[in-house]
């Protein structure tokens, strides 16, 4: 199975705040690629997106959302859980 991580974190909102939260985030997330590819189904599964099949994986304090087609996974949005969604 392969990954496509089509986001990306972008600390320049946590940075200038503490760059040491913003590194420790950063290094966090950059561990959900391997969870993924070890496990994809591991997140819980969103219904409400069938027949897509997307999931959802807490990384931290961050949620990532994220979608299985065959062999590819998409990584769809990601956000900090401290964020009204």
């Amino acid at each position: 199975m392969s990954l496509w991580f089509n986001c990306f974190f972008h600390d320049e909102f946590l940075a200038p705040l503490n760059k040491s939260a913003a590194t420790r985030a950063v290094r966090v997330l950059a561990k959900a690629p391997t969870i993924l590819l070890t496990n994809p189904r591991i997140g819980e599964q969103l219904f409400q997106f069938e027949p897509r099949e997307v999931r959802r994986i807490l990384v931290g304090e961050y949620e990532v959302r994220y979608e299985l087609q065959d062999s590819i996974i998409y990584a769809l949005r990601l956000w900090h859980t401290r964020e009204s969604r």
